[in-house]
Parts: structure tokens; C-alpha cells; sequence
């Protein structure tokens, strides 16, 4: 059950991934200009704070399978509206319902796998998690680029459609609830508050938000690094799946035993120290090993923070909030896409040092994470 909970993810994450090659360029196809491509990027990510919040609440109200399956309908719907735009003011009302609809789908997945794991073992758990993620990440935007270059952009949607049909299918007739309390009638909005003041999962939100800011600075500024070093553009991709790769060989192999045997506060201050490193190392990158190196340390940072901050949800939280305390980590998560690729824009813009500043904020944040836990 745990396994296939781990592909729903997998899928979960690929409806994102699979379109950030592509929906930039399908905005401008159908006459968006520079602002309205901006925004039609952001939406999605605006209103699936929304749905992360809103749907955590309703994943403790309802259960987690019916919340799964509800979300998982709806952005099949959705996707198939895609190839249906006709100008880019519709492809923006369909990116805001979108997002609001799979906004749900992570925090439901993740409590879940949260209800499914004991805290012996539930590092190593989340790590597995992280895993699905980075093989959403490699593999989502090289199925998007292909099928948009042999086929069409319309056709990535309805194919990712139809995973999602598929995949309900197998949740309704494979995965049984995992949160059937009589007491779920009693779950009210007003139980968010006491969420808000538990310490364990603030600093989670916080690391998440960090996490996303340093993913949105690498996105922005990292394809003008490379350019500015004199590489071709394709080595971009490359150089950017080299950090995927080397989180995935802590994720799946013994080394993951570290998520279970030290304290995941201090691992994400160890991860966000090493994101710090590497986002300050590529400011002054000169060279392809540079770069390399950068990214390695990048690696390592992301994989000692996804897993380590997962657990701190699950561990500071109980069946009966878990969907809430998700969608509240989630809408952190998407915070920080949002806010990393601005502030890096505003900071090119006027002093030319993204990677710098991103560095300056992981190490403002480490800090006070750090105060935090000590207190």
C-alpha cells in the first residue's frame, strides 16, 4: 500500500513538472505577452495555496481517499481544458482552477504516508517520498519537452489527463482510508489556530519556504549562469538534474538510515547550511566544475531538508489535524516557488546578485531556526 502511495506522489508532482517546459511557451503561442506569461506561471502556484489550506481541512473532515480521489477527478477535468484555450486570458482562469483543484492532491498523499508510518521508521519513509519527487523532477519536464516536440503542447495535457484516470481508478480500487474516525463530523476551520502556534511544524513551514526560494533562484538565475560561463544552453538541464541525482542516491540508499538516527531539526539546518554553500559557491562560478560542484553540495542540502521537514510535520501533528498541518506546510511550499523566482527577478534587475542575496536569505533562516529550537 505504502508503495503505491509513493506512485500517487510520483504522479502528484509530474502534473507540475511535466509543464514547466512547455507552459511558458503555450502562453505565448496564444498571444500572452512577457507579463501576462508571468502571471499565468504564478497563478498556479498562488491558488494552490489556497487549496492546500482548504483542502487540508477537508482532508481531516472527509478522509484522506476521498479527498485524493476528488482532487485527482477534478485536475484530470481541468487538464483537458488546456488544449481548448483560445487566448491567453482563458489559459489563466484554467491555470487558477487548476491549481486550486491540485492543491489538495500533496497534503492528502503526504498525511497518508504520515497515518502509514511509525516513528521508528518514518525518516526513512519520508526519505522514499523525497525520491518519488526527485523522479517526478527528472522525468517530468523530458516527457513534457519530447511529446511537445514530436507531438504538441495540447498533447502533454491530455496524456497526463489520462495518467490521472488511470490512477484514479487504482486508488479506488487499491487504497483503503486510513483515517476513519467517528470523530471527523467535529473537524472545524477555528482547529487551524492551535496548528499555527506549534513550534515543530513552523519551523518545518519555514524550512519548506526556504527549500522553494532557493529552487525558485536556481530557476530564474541558473540558465544565466551558465550562459554568463560561456556553456551551451542545454548544459543547463544537465547541470540541474546533477543535484536530483545526488538526492536520490541518499534518498535509496543506506546513507537514508540518517533520518531516522539524528534529530530532523538538525538535519535541515545541516541541508539549508549546505544549500547556503552552494547558492554562494555559484555566485562566483567561473567553470563547468565549479557549477558541478555547486550542485553536488546543492544535493546534499535538498536531501538532508525534504525528508527532515516531512517528518517534522507528521511527528508534531495527529490523525485528526494531519490533513491540515500539510496543507498549511504545502501552502509554505508554494510560497516560497512564488517568492523565489520575484525576489531573484528584482534582484537581477537592480543589483545583479541573485544567488548572493538567495544565500543571505538560507543563512537568515538557518539562524533563526537555530534560536528556535535552542529556545
Amino acid at each position: 500500500m505504502s508503495r503505491f502511495m509513493y506512485m500517487i506522489i510520483i504522479v502528484s508532482f509530474l502534473d507540475t513538472f511535466v509543464q514547466l517546459p512547455i507552459i511558458t511557451p503555450y502562453a505565448m503561442s496564444l498571444g500572452a505577452s512577457y507579463f501576462m506569461a508571468g502571471s499565468i506561471v504564478a497563478i498556479y502556484s498562488l491558488t494552490n495555496m489556497l487549496g492546500n489550506v482548504v483542502g487540508g481541512h477537508w482532508i481531516d473532515q472527509y478522509g484522506r481517499k476521498r479527498m485524493l480521489v476528488t482532487g485527482m477527478i477534478a485536475v484530470a477535468v481541468i487538464l483537458v481544458f488546456y488544449p481548448f484555450a483560445q487566448n491567453a486570458t482563458q489559459l489563466f482562469f484554467i491555470r487558477l482552477f487548476h491549481g486550486l483543484a491540485g492543491g489538495v492532491l500533496i497534503p492528502a498523499a503526504f498525511a497518508y504516508v504520515g497515518d502509514h508510518s511509525s516513528k521508528s521508521n518514518r525518516g526513512k519513509t519520508m526519505a522514499f517520498t523525497g525520491a518519488s519527487i526527485g523522479t517526478a523532477a527528472i522525468v517530468g519536464p523530458a516527457i513534457g519537452g519530447i511529446m511537445a516536440a514530436r507531438a504538441s503542447i495540447e498533447s502533454v495535457f491530455l496524456f497526463i489527463a489520462a495518467l490521472f484516470v488511470v490512477t484514479v481508478i487504482f486508488v479506488i480500487r487499491l487504497v483503503s482510508e486510513s483515517f476513519v474516525s467517528s470523530e471527523r463530523n467535529k473537524v472545524q476551520l477555528s482547529q487551524f489556530v492551535p496548528l499555527l502556534k506549534e513550534k515543530l511544524l513552523l519551523q518545518a513551514s519555514v524550512a519548506a519556504f526556504a527549500l522553494m526560494v532557493s529552487n525558485g533562484t536556481l530557476a530564474y538565475a541558473f540558465p544565466l549562469k551558465t550562459e554568463e560561463i560561456g556553456l551551451a544552453s542545454d548544459m543547463t538541464g544537465m547541470l540541474l538534474s546533477v543535484f536530483g541525482l545526488v538526492a536520490l542516491i541518499v534518498f535509496l540508499t543506506p546513507i537514508n538510515r540518517i533520518y531516522d538516527r539524528y534529530s530532523p531539526v538538525s538535519l535541515v539546518l545541516i541541508g539549508i547550511g549546505f544549500i547556503g554553500i552552494a547558492l554562494f559557491t555559484l555566485n562566483f562560478a567561473t567553470s563547468l566544475v565549479v557549477a558541478v560542484c555547486s550542485m553536488i553540495i546543492y544535493g546534499f542540502g535538498f536531501a538532508f531538508v525534504f525528508p527532515s521537514m516531512n517528518k517534522m510535520v507528521a511527528e508534531s501533528t495527529a490523525a485528526e489535524n494531519r490533513g491540515k498541518a500539510y496543507g498549511i506546510f504545502y501552502a509554505f511550499f508554494s510560497l516560497g516557488v512564488v517568492a523565489g523566482s520575484f525576489i531573484s527577478g528584482v534582484v537581477t534587475e537592480f543589483i545583479g546578485l541573485p544567488f548572493l542575496v538567495s544565500a543571505l536569505i538560507m543563512i537568515i533562516i538557518a539562524i533563526s531556526l537555530l534560536f528556535s529550537s535552542k529556545k
